[in-house]
């Protein structure tokens, strides 16, 4: 028989009992933040079922991992403590469970609605890497900017590229966005162009969140990798392509990129994404033995990008993709990270890169849908080629189930001008 909670989730509700996502919220404007669990319209309070000593297992009971202000330190204890707090509070909102619903105090203390509480970053993320992860956006970036014939780097196929992100700059969905300022491409003769950029744009992506790290110098096996890796979130990796374009040679991405990243305040576990598990994309050539894996899996997750134009009501969907066209898998570009010895640590992020899939309808970013401003978006009536101040861009995700969705809610992010 289906899971079914006491709590009433409607079938296309993102958080019903088989998802259960990880975030940090605050319940009133003064409160500190605290860790919860979205189930349906409410976020469960896991401080007030921790107080109330009802995490009774042999590695939460006792723990103080719920009375945080974010998830590293639940996150550090790792997948036996996750699983546990899945059974726990799987059974605590099942409908068949006394204690929680037969408890009317408890359960006024305990679950928040939804749109009261103020959503926060779920983790404190010391670092963040991006890769590049996608073949289908590899190979669209490499036609625009060095021809059909070298597409995509040979390297591409040997190791999943990545540089390291800035994580001061990353932000909750909600988070407005303020226009970049930087250098451009000089005309002639010409200095370079100054001045807020002119390309601005989005990356439909997401991320992996990192559980327990690995020592200095002890790299993670590719198979084990899993182990390493609590969930993910959506993210929309902002992007300045006219400052990215003239900086990039020869050390790559830096303030392009570095003005903001925007995350979705839901983490999704792997375990309720299991059911989801789909085979990778198979690899040619075979990949080096450190990064060959038993059991090669993505997962069907659904995303979508919409754009609400400056001034309008209405948003408009402008790409619908899947998180199943990644060509690297996540425990791949965990393995590779630590290959060389360095250290993940609880909460670090690792991006996956634009996920573009191989219709144009599925291309994960302006820079692809617009073929570099060659051509022209069609929004509800206006057009687009980029992103113009007062824009907000909203992504969503989910993977359908039978008879229910395991979902990421929203990441959205609002365009401001220049100062």
């Amino acid at each position: 028989m289906a899971l079914k909670s006491f709590i009433e989730v409607g079938p296309d509700s993102h958080f019903p009992i088989q998802n259960l996502p990880f975030g940090i919220f605050k319940p009133e404007p003064t409160s500190p933040p605290r860790p919860g669990v979205a189930i349906g319209d409410y976020v469960l309070d896991l401080s007030t079922i921790s107080v109330s000593g009802l995490f009774e297992g042999p590695f939460l009971s006792g723990s103080d991992c719920f009375l945080q202000p974010n998830l590293n330190k639940f996150l550090a204890l790792g997948r036996p403590a996750w699983k546990e707090a899945r059974t726990t509070l799987q059974n605590l909102l099942s409908a068949d469970e006394a204690k929680l619903r037969d408890n009317p105090n408890l359960r006024e203390k305990s679950l928040v609605p939804m749109s009261k509480v103020e959503m926060l970053l779920p983790i404190a993320i010391g670092d963040y890497t991006d890769f590049f992860s996608s073949m289908h956006h590899a190979r669209n970036c490499g036609i625009m900017f060095r021809g059909p014939e070298n597409a995509i780097n040979p390297n591409w196929f040997q190791l999943p590229i990545a540089y390291h992100g800035r994580s001061s700059s990353i932000v909750v969905s909600g988070t407005d966005i303020i226009r970049p300022r930087g250098q451009g491409h000089p005309s002639g003769n010409s200095p370079p162009y100054f001045g807020p950029s002119r390309k601005l744009d989005f990356e439909l992506e997401m991320a992996a969140v990192v559980g327990p790290g690995n020592e200095l110098g002890k790299p993670v096996d590719v198979n084990e990798a899993g182990d390493h890796i609590f969930g993910l979130v959506l993210m929309n990796d902002w992007s300045a392509r006219d400052i990215q374009a003239w900086e990039y040679v020869p050390l790559g991405p830096f303030l392009g990129k570095s003005f903001g990243t925007t995350i979705s305040p839901w983490i999704v576990t792997l375990d309720a994404l299991e059911p989801f598990a789909c085979d990778a994309p198979k690899q040619d050539p075979q990949p080096l033995p450190y990064l060959a894996e038993k059991i090669s899996k993505n997962y069907d997750i659904s995303l979508e990008v919409q754009i609400k134009p400056a001034g309008q009501e209405d948003s408009c969907v402008v790409t619908r993709s899947n998180f199943n066209h990644l060509y690297w898998t996540v425990t791949q570009q965990l393995a590779h990270h630590t290959i060389n010895g360095c250290n993940l640590r609880p909460g670090d992020l690792l991006g996956t890169g634009t996920i573009s899939g191989p219709e144009p309808e599925s291309y994960g970013c302006l820079l692809e849908l617009t073929w570099n401003g060659q051509k022209s978006l069609s929004l509800n009536g206006t057009t687009r080629k980029f992103l113009e101040d007062g824009d907000e861009v909203v992504f969503s995700g989910c993977s359908k189930g039978d008879g229910y969705k395991v979902g990421f809610g929203t990441c959205s992010g609002k365009i401001l001008p220049s100062p």
